[in-house]
């Protein structure tokens, strides 16, 4: 017995369907997995060294921008107010990474590290590029 088929197959017409999803997913999959590296806050250069080592613990930050200004923790602040806040820093026993522009002037970072000094902070580091 024969049957019929009702159905015509046309010969060169692909589904596009299931290739479409399968890009989507490869998009979406490689989207999700790859990591993006942004680090917030003021835009430095900082120099290149190359016996830096990574910290890892967790510190305050003090950023010098080129022109000299003072940043603690992504605000501007006057040196008045850094002398108090590393009093603080001191009574707590933390440690203080100075990021410092490459074209900022070598007075300014040595005046910044001595007060540190002065005010008792006791592990003072500072930023560089590998």
């Amino acid at each position: 017995m024969r049957f019929k088929r009702r159905s015509k197959i046309e010969k060169g017409l692909v589904d596009l369907t299931p290739l479409i999803n399968v890009f989507f997913l490869l998009f979406i999959f490689f989207l999700f997995t790859s990591s993006f590296i942004f680090q917030p806050g003021i835009k430095v250069n900082l120099p290149k060294a190359v016996t830096s080592e990574a910290i890892q613990q967790e510190n305050t930050v003090i950023v010098i921008t080129r022109d000299d200004k003072l940043y603690l923790e992504d605000r501007e602040i006057s040196q008045e107010e850094l002398i108090s806040r590393l009093a603080m820093i001191a009574k707590a026993k933390g440690g203080l990474i100075i990021k410092a522009d490459s074209r900022a002037s070598l007075g300014r970072i040595v005046e910044i590290w001595d007060i540190c000094r002065r005010e008792g902070v006791s592990q003072v580091n500072i930023a560089t590029n590998q």
